[in-house]
């Protein structure tokens, strides 16, 4: 008896090591880099479950500024890019790191600042107008100085306004952090800041700060999401990436991507192109 229950267990451990390999070769994920905003603003938090839900596939986040969210599609560690520079984007395409850019959901940039509006930029709709006058102000800017999206759009604007910004002016502060951190250091100095709308709406930390300039239509956010090219990197998933993409572009993807809210605002608009 004794012999036959210990040929008993061997035989379950060996059918345990051989299903085992199985199970976890069954186990669909796809790892996408994307941008902090997506994730501080709590969007993928709502999403990617669903998606899961739906598809059988697990989603793991890189989330970083959108420089380097391109760059680890560059190195092939990430089988889905999903960002908001669309120069750096349609680059990234041109450059065989993905074949297609597909538009999926915009929202816009704000400039938040202090209440007391130092630079008396409040109610201005002209963003380049708006850095004119906090430059000449000399009062405190907190860049995110990340080679994100946003880090980009802000470039834009400084240099469309005809100012070159540099750390070693005393006024204009680089934090090399995402969108959270950054919002949390221009509350602490109460300092300007640009921000995309979805992460500011989700910020709890607000103190003094206060939206002061919005509605410009330079302001625009645009987001795309691309497969790395399994061409160039054989280890992409291509079947499950293009199954998230095509899921975000869907009927049903941007309908969840239209219901996200917070304090019953929206926060992203899909626009994917039908």
């Amino acid at each position: 008896m004794k012999k036959l229950f210990h040929s008993l267990l061997l035989s379950l451990a060996l059918i345990s090591a051989v299903l085992a390999p199985n199970a976890q070769a069954q186990e669909k994920s796809i790892i996408i880099s994307s941008t902090t905003s997506t994730e501080q603003s709590g969007l993928f938090g709502y999403i990617l479950p669903i998606f899961k839900m739906k598809s059988g596939i697990d989603v793991k986040v890189v989330a970083v500024g959108t420089g380097q969210a391109l760059d680890i599609g560059r190195r092939g560690d990430a089988d889905v890019v999903f960002v908001h520079d669309k120069p750096a984007e349609e680059q990234f395409v041109q450059d065989g790191y993905a074949t297609k850019r597909y538009e999926v959901m915009y929202n816009d940039f704000i400039l938040i600042g202090p209440k007391s509006d130092p630079a008396k930029v409040g109610g201005g709709k002209d963003i380049q107008t708006a850095f004119q006058k906090i430059a000449a102000a000399q009062a405190p800017f907190i860049s995110r100085g990340d080679k994100s999206g946003t880090h980009a759009a802000e470039l834009r604007y400084w240099k469309g306004a005809g100012i070159a910004v540099s750390p070693s002016q005393s006024w204009y502060k680089e934090t090399g952090s995402g969108m959270g951190p950054a919002l949390n250091t221009a509350s602490a100095m109460n300092g300007y800041i640009l921000a995309d709308r979805g992460t500011w709406l989700s910020f709890k930390n607000r103190g003094d700060l206060t939206i002061l300039v919005q509605g410009d239509p330079k302001l625009f956010n645009q987001y795309g999401v691309m497969l790395v090219n399994p061409a160039k990197f054989p280890s992409v998933k291509k079947a499950e990436g293009q199954a998230f993409i095509d899921w975000l572009v869907s009927k049903n993807g941007q309908d969840v991507i239209a219901s996200y809210q917070i304090g019953g605002e929206q926060l992203f608009f899909p626009n994917a192109k039908k």
